[in-house]
Parts: C-alpha cells; structure tokens; sequence
C-alpha cells in the first residue's frame, strides 16, 4: 500500500521580519528562518519529538522513519496526518502491523540497555548499528560537480532570505539539482531528501546526494539506508566517516570551497585498481 497524505495543512508560515538595533546604531530588519517542535508518533504511540524547520513535514516523517532504521520500506507506513500550527506541531504515521511489533520490540529493547551518552542514542548499537553493504557504484562524471556550491545557494529558497539553513539536494543523472530540502538541522534536511526520493519513487543510484553541512557518521548511516550510492559534502569529513564509507560501498566526494573535489571513498587505491591498463 502506498503512502497517502489525509490532511495537508500549509507547508511553512510566511516569513517572520525582525526589528534589530546594529552595532554602530541604526536598526534594520531581517528575515529569520522558522523552527518548531514537532512530535512523531506512531499508530498513536510517541516516539520523538524534534526542532524542525516547519516544512516539508511529509517527506520529512518519512525520511526520519526510514533513515533512523525505525521503519524498513514506505510500504509500511499506510498514512500521515499533520497537525498543530505555530511552534508546535504532530506527525502522526499509520504504520502496518508487522512494522508496529517491529518497533515496539525496538523501544523495549532500549529500554533494558544503559545510555553510553554518544551522539543523544541510547546505546552503542545505536550509534554503530549493522548496516548493509551497498553495491558498488560508478564516481559522478567531474563535470557535474562544477559550480555545485553556487547551484545549490541559487536552489535554496527558505535560506535566500533568512539563512540560518542546511540543505541536502539530489543531483539527477544528467547533472541536475532535481531536490531541494532545507532545515534548521542538517539531519532533518536529509530525512526530507530521503522521504521526498522515497515518496516520489525517484531513481536514487544514477545521481548524487550533496549536504551542505558537516559529514558526520549519522549522516553516513542515513544515505546507506536510504539506497544512496554517492555523498558529496561542502565540509571535509571525519575519519570514522570515511572508514565506514568504504566498508559499505557508500562513494564519499568532499567538495571543497577553493580547491577540487577530494574522492575519500573508494579509497585512492581501489580507484587505480578499477582503472583499465593500458
């Protein structure tokens, strides 16, 4: 059964204008980007409750479901109902049965463990889970990641004005920015990403994915589960993200700002060994 949406309130609020006083004394205006808290739950029991940018809330319950390994496919979610206005706001999924004892059976399990504090989870197999090895996929043509970082800024609508906002975009076969989600949390806006692709039944592994912020080991987890073949980030990564990178086939590109493309994963000698011999 595929996903529906049962109730479709407005995607974000208009745009807030703030009065401030500058330093040196005149005052101006300026747009500051929107946040909320929004409550997941699941057939009527609570799982979490997030700062998010008030839009895209589909796509993103879909993509926190799928992303953080609480749900398995889309075919599991039968339904979304948003609701709630201003700075408070619920997302409340339908889920198929086999996906709810699924879960339940999550949530009793984390509550026998012991918190080791690492990342807010609740227990190390949380924060290092067992994660399937993707196939290995083709490196993006160079070409398509010319000009990327101004490409990206000209797709940011929410951050034209306001800033303050991560992005995360799927570049398309030919090259093309084909999505665009944003958020206060650079997580958040790749659950948005990946629920949009999923939702929209996208061809993920003939393009790229690019997040405009930090790669952190979370961000890793998310694109294997999420089928991606390829991660570009505008900000070098950390070792741990590399080695788990390579280990599950994920390519890993580091965009950076006034140099080219730096390719961590293949690692350079898997890379050469691809290469034809002459």
């Amino acid at each position: 059964m595929s996903c529906q949406l049962a109730v479709y309130p407005p995607a974000a609020p208009a745009p807030s204008t703030y009065a401030y006083a500058q330093a040196d004394g005149p005052q101006a205006t300026s747009v500051l980007a929107q946040e909320c808290a929004l409550a997941i739950s699941y057939n009527g029991i609570s799982q979490a409750v997030m700062m998010v940018s008030p839009s895209d809330l589909e796509d993103f319950a879909v993509g926190f479901s799928l992303g953080s390994g609480l749900l398995n496919s889309i075919d599991d979610i039968y339904d979304i109902r948003l609701s709630g206005t201003g700075s408070t706001r619920q997302v409340e999924l339908s889920i198929s049965a086999r996906a709810f004892w699924s879960l339940k059976q999550q949530r009793r399990q984390l509550a026998g463990n012991s918190g080791c504090g690492l990342c807010g989870v609740e227990s190390l197999a949380q924060a290092l889970p067992q994660l399937p090895v993707l196939p290995k996929a083709a490196l993006p043509p160079a070409a398509q990641l010319q000009n990327l970082r101004a490409r990206i800024g000209a797709a940011q609508s929410l951050a034209r004005d306001s800033g303050a906002l991560h992005a995360a975009v799927f570049v398309d076969g030919r090259g093309e920015i084909a999505l665009c989600r944003e958020d206060i949390g650079r997580h958040n806006a790749l659950d948005k990403l990946l629920g949009a692709l999923q939702r929209q039944r996208l061809e993920r592994r003939n393009g790229f994915v690019v997040v405009t912020s930090r790669c952190s080991l979370e961000l890793i987890h998310k694109a294997v589960r999420g089928g991606i073949s390829t991660l570009v980030s505008l900000s070098a990564p950390t070792a741990l993200t590399v080695d788990w990178a390579r280990q599950h086939n994920l390519n890993l590109i580091h965009l950076p700002q006034h140099s080219a493309p730096r390719v961590y994963s293949p690692a350079p000698s898997a890379i050469c060994a691809e290469e034809p011999q002459p």
